[in-house]
């Protein structure tokens, strides 16, 4: 993704707060109305793979404030990033088999398709990318959670005016898969949680981390 500089505005802790509230509250309202299998709990020691790109990888922030290096801080998982700066939906497909034969993850947290729609790529192949991404990790035996990102653009980005894109609604009704939705959205659409406008900062990948948690939690997969 390319890097641009950040807004100067920043919004009040509170009404950070209310709209974290918010997000959530919709998550769990969209997830209720869909029909997911009921999650597996997974051991302390389960292994995660965190499939993605730079929001992944975490550009913008030191290694260790990478969500997947947080998350298995705070759950003891181990959490292989599987983030590569760059990558669109189709170079993801392409490096996943050999990720879940080095790795057999319990659980794929598949977070992938900005690359593909900030260069304005066919967003039915990026569909087509992620659905096929899906049904490998769970045919590794695998779970899968699919997070939704953002129908981005660097103008949509600059004016906080983000929404998910459709297709990992789309995705999620078809395959009965877990969502998480917003979370991206909500972080990319507040410039204090930015390091330039397409990436998350070190507090915004800890916000987006404390969304998945949450998201986990609920889920069952993390008591």
């Amino acid at each position: 993704m390319t890097t641009l500089p950040a807004s100067p505005i920043s919004p009040s802790s509170s009404s950070r707060r209310q709209l974290l509230l918010a997000v959530l509250a919709s998550s769990v309202l969209s997830a209720c109305g869909r029909s997911t299998p009921k999650a597996q709990a997974l051991p302390s020691d389960a292994t995660v793979l965190a499939l993605g790109d730079s929001l992944t990888q975490g550009v913008g922030a030191q290694a260790q404030e990478a969500w997947p290096h947080v998350l298995a801080q705070r759950t003891g998982w181990e959490v292989v990033n599987g983030g590569v700066s760059g990558d669109t939906s189709a170079q993801a497909l392409e490096r996943l088999p050999d990720l879940l034969e080095e790795h057999r993850p319990a659980l794929v947290v598949i977070s992938i398709g900005g690359n593909d729609f900030l260069r304005q790529m066919s967003a039915d192949a990026a569909q087509a990318n992620i659905r096929r991404m899906c049904q490998l990790a769970r045919d590794s035996g695998a779970q899968v959670l699919l997070v939704a990102v953002p129908q981005a653009s660097l103008l949509a980005a600059g004016t906080g005016t983000l929404n998910d894109h459709p297709l990992y609604e789309t995705l999620a009704q078809e395959l009965q898969l877990p969502l998480l939705e917003g979370a991206w959205a909500q972080v990319l659409s507040q410039p204090a949680l930015r390091s330039d406008q397409v990436h998350a900062n070190a507090a915004g990948y800890a916000q987006f981390t404390e969304q998945l948690l949450d998201f986990v939690r609920q889920h069952g997969w993390w008591t």
